[in-house]
């Protein structure tokens, strides 16, 4: 169910471009990469349906969550090998609740050194400088998470 001024619904519709697509989806819930700047490698676990928070989730979606953010991490610390793997909830857009998405992302020392920045500031730093991924490097790093998710 698409919600108008909603970019989740709309990468997960195909209104708006998502580069390397769709990876994984079960009956609730949708992985796909992430379009903002937070490095290669970097998903997005989202339900399909447009929530605003988590006390409003269905005990369907509810009970694929936890799994799937489970796998989500797993296969992001086999592909990108990182010295930790941030799960965090975002939910806001322009200072307004919008889809709930988990950001699934590797931290790797490089990235927390290059920023001199570990977790939330970490973060905050990488949209601070803006740059978005190279779209070759996410296709090509999507092909190999599709592979994972495939074999689980």
């Amino acid at each position: 169910m698409s919600t108008p001024a909603c970019l989740a619904c709309d990468l997960s519709t195909g209104a708006a471009p998502l580069p390397g697509g769709r990876l994984h989806e079960t009956g609730q819930w949708v992985v796909e990469h992430c379009v903002g700047p937070l490095g290669v490698g970097t998903l997005v676990v989202k339900p399909l349906r447009h929530v605003l928070n988590l006390g409003l989730l269905t005990p369907e979606e509810s009970a694929e969550m936890g799994p799937l953010l489970r796998q989500a991490a797993a296969a992001v610390n086999e592909i990108a090998e990182p010295e930790q793997v941030y799960t965090c909830l975002w939910s806001h857009s322009g200072g307004v609740p919008g889809h709930v998405h988990f950001v699934v992302q590797p931290a790797t020392r490089t990235e927390m050194d290059r920023f001199d920045a570990y977790g939330p500031a970490l973060q905050m730093a990488m949209f601070r400088e803006g740059v978005l991924p190279d779209p070759f490097a996410v296709e090509a790093v999507c092909a190999r998470f599709r592979a994972v998710f495939a074999r689980d």
